[in-house]
């Protein structure tokens, strides 16, 4: 059903590309940022409806998705279908070496990661492991670029969605708690080269698979 991503060098900002039966991963364009902010924005709202607090109940405004696609760190999985109510990507994930200033200190060595952004899952393709499978890229890119880690901030407050992580390979760095950010619980995972982009024993991923 998965196909492996293709590898690509160190120095190239070129997307890898995989085919997940009919879903495509690819560099988010300008075009793609209304589907993008609806994704998030239906994923904010389902988040904040269970009350995890996560991400804003709206979403977020175009201006904080926009330098992403400029900087060709966003990516969308091409796949779903427009329902009428507008057309939204199968998934969403941004890389990227910006180390959030209040959660990685310097001695963690912040240049030795990429980190996870805007991570969510299309709730039509629940179930697939998507999350899984662009998280399993993303050390695969971590990798291509000669670094050590994978890293991502999650919810303080939401145990499952740090569960999820632990159970991918991921360990707690630590927990920042700061009164202004619902966001705080560290991740790591190291860079693996022989890692494979394929969901592992089909473990079932939650609805919205979400980082910062």
């Amino acid at each position: 059903m998965y196909s492996e991503y293709s590898n690509t060098s160190s120095s190239s900002n070129t997307l890898q590309r995989a085919e997940l039966s009919s879903l495509t991963l690819r560099t988010a364009t300008p075009d793609d940022l209304p589907g993008v902010l609806a994704l998030l924005a239906e994923a904010a709202g389902w988040l904040n409806s269970r009350g995890i607090r996560q991400w804003p109940a709206g979403g977020f405004p175009a201006a904080r998705i926009e330098p992403l696609i400029a900087e060709r760190s966003l990516y969308v999985m091409d796949g779903a279908e427009d329902t009428g109510e507008g057309w939204m990507p199968a998934a969403t994930v941004a890389l990227d070496g910006h180390a959030d200033p209040e959660f990685w200190r310097r001695s963690d060595h912040p240049e030795t990661g990429l980190y996870v952004h805007k991570l969510a899952v299309n709730r039509a393709f629940s179930g697939l492991g998507l999350g899984e499978t662009l998280l399993d890229w993303a050390a695969l890119r971590v990798a291509a670029t000669g670094r050590r880690w994978l890293r991502l901030d999650c919810s303080k407050d939401n145990p499952a969605l740090q569960g999820y992580y632990r159970g991918l390979g991921f360990r707690h760095v630590r927990t920042v708690d700061l009164p202004h950010r619902a966001s705080g619980a560290l991740f790591q995972r190291a860079a693996d080269p022989t890692a494979h982009a394929v969901p592992r024993a089909r473990r079932r991923v939650p609805a919205h698979v979400l980082a910062r």
